[in-house]
């Protein structure tokens, strides 16, 4: 405790601080890289005229109280006031769209990863780019709002996503780190930097409207994990921390997205290496060991936080409705008068969900909250259906839940191990599909055939994966790649447990996913008729 109040003084801590979907978490980490005072905000979008979002109002101030827990919990473990930090970093989730003028105003409100409201735009762009332009990318808002001839777009000076526009405010620089931006615009693996000779097509393709901007100039210049990405301001400091303690002139590392930091968390940034991150939504990454052989729409291409080639497949939907139906049981329990702990209502129904039958005995359920790319659903309409023998019990409706969470998923990630034989080494998996222990790696390893780890670090999630790339910066040798230290310094030595898959898992799963790929057909009529 001694040493550990003597880091927290002397200012011998990295700070990570991830916006997730749900919640924004702050986790402070010693020397040795172990967690050692966190601090947390709930919060939640909304879909306003159209379109997902979290105000700017949302941004600080879940920020701020998330902050103000950290110290609270500095000061009730450590007795001590955190007032130096060795480092900074900052992550959130991925993509979207944060458009601002030259005054520094923003433009329209934050479009988060969620929207599926940009189909014409990334067609469009995937066919002149001959490269896979989701729906999530920045540059497919962007050229949507072009399509959609919207006012604010001849105004824009800068564009960024959330944990740009977070360490733009804090430190005065428009930076991103490479993982991140590859979620705004393609990278070229080679220049580790945005691919030229796209940048010239989509400019070529905009040239008529005669904007004042281009688009070079526009996007956030990109780092590498390991580059220096400014320090926090005075002004930051304030924003940062409303106590006024927090010391200016502190290094900031640069700017990561969700998969990034999920990546150094699960120390999956070396080739043949793959972690999938479960919770709102649903994302797998494998770096790979060479270009993939054509162009898929469910396969995004986006990379490490030091410049990776990466084959990703992200859902948009995962527990969402199986958090619904959980609450919907707790509400039943309260009305006969039995208060349950939430945590073990969830790990009940988890494990309930092992005593189902493999296939889920004909059940079948599609947890759309919102739109879902892969399956080429516009928007969300949560739906269970079954056929009157279908063997209905409590486990069969659990299990069909925690399979459907993996569905979108499994589609895309046949791509990679089906058709495109990528090769893996070890699977990694992190976030709260994974929280009780054995049922969701189970789930998972049926779902690819494949062993799945769960590390004892791993519920630490993006937040402290955001802390050792702050750390990485400060602490890392001349030389010294990112593998190197998170292999050598981090993970050397670290616990973790493995599931093998189970021959009947993997073969309900594959009935399952035949009935679920061809049930869409139901899920669109329900988009369709249920308005």
């Amino acid at each position: 405790m001694g040493d550990i109040r003597a880091a927290i003084e002397s200012g011998r801590t990295m700070l990570g601080i991830e916006f997730g979907s749900t919640r924004i978490k702050a986790v402070l980490i010693d020397g040795d890289h172990n967690p050692i005072a966190l601090g947390d905000h709930v919060w939640e979008n909304r879909l306003e005229n159209g379109f997902w979002t979290y105000s700017l109002d949302d941004i600080w101030k879940g920020l701020q109280d998330s902050y103000a827990n950290l110290l609270a919990d500095v000061k009730d473990k450590h007795g001590v006031s955190l007032t130096k930090i060795g480092a900074i970093g900052f992550s959130a989730m991925m993509h979207g769209y944060m458009a601002f003028d030259s005054e520094g105003e923003l433009l329209v409100p934050f479009r988060t990863w969620r929207n599926s409201t940009t189909g014409e735009a990334a067609r469009a762009l995937t066919e002149l780019f001959q490269y896979n332009i989701p729906e999530r990318w920045s540059i497919s808002h962007l050229y949507q709002a072009i399509l959609n001839q919207e006012e604010h777009v001849g105004s824009v000076a800068f564009f960024t996503t959330l944990a740009g526009y977070i360490h733009w405010k804090l430190t005065g620089e428009k930076v991103l780190g490479i993982g991140d931006a590859s979620g705004m615009f393609p990278i070229d693996i080679q220049t580790k930097n945005y691919d030229e000779g796209m940048i010239g097509k989509f400019q070529n393709l905009i040239k008529e409207k005669n904007y004042s901007w281009k688009l070079a100039d526009i996007l956030p210049k990109v780092l590498l994990a390991g580059d220096r990405a400014g320090v926090l301001t005075e002004e930051g400091a304030r924003l940062l921390d409303v106590s006024g303690t927090l010391e200016p002139g502190i290094p900031l590392c640069p700017p990561e997205g969700d998969a990034g930091t999920g990546m150094a968390a699960t120390n999956s940034v070396a080739m043949r290496t793959g972690n999938v991150s479960a919770g709102t939504s649903v994302f797998s990454m494998f770096v790979l060991e060479r270009d993939l052989k054509k162009v898929y729409p469910e396969i995004d291409l986006v990379t490490t936080p030091d410049g990776s080639l990466v084959g990703m497949v992200h859902a948009n939907n995962c527990t969402s409705d199986f958090n619904a139906w959980t609450a919907l049981f707790d509400e039943f329990a309260q009305a006969f008068g039995m208060e349950l702990d939430r945590n073990v209502l969830f790990e009940k129904l988890y494990r309930k969900a092992l005593e189902g039958d493999s296939d889920c005995g004909g059940l079948l359920t599609y947890g759309y909250q919102s739109g879902e790319n892969i399956t080429k659903v516009l928007e969300g309409r949560p739906l269970f259906v079954r056929k009157p023998d279908s063997n209905f019990t409590l486990a069969n409706f659990m299990r069909v839940h925690l399979l459907s969470a993996l569905g979108a998923l499994k589609v895309g990630m046949d791509i990679l191990l089906k058709e495109e034989n990528v090769a893996i080494d070890s699977i990694l998996g992190h976030g709260g599909f994974f929280k009780t222990e054995g049922v969701g790696q189970k789930i998972l390893a049926g779902a690819i055939n494949a062993p799945v780890s769960v590390m004892e670090t791993a519920g630490e999630g993006g937040p402290w994966g955001m802390a050792l790339l702050a750390s990485y910066m400060i602490d890392k040798e001349d030389g010294e790649s990112l593998e190197a230290f998170l292999s050598e310094k981090v993970f050397a030595g670290s616990k973790g447990v493995t599931v093998e898959p189970d021959p009947e898992d993997v073969k309900g799963f594959e009935t399952f996913i035949e009935r679920y790929k061809k049930g869409i057909e139901i899920e669109k009529a329900a988009l369709e008729h249920l308005l």
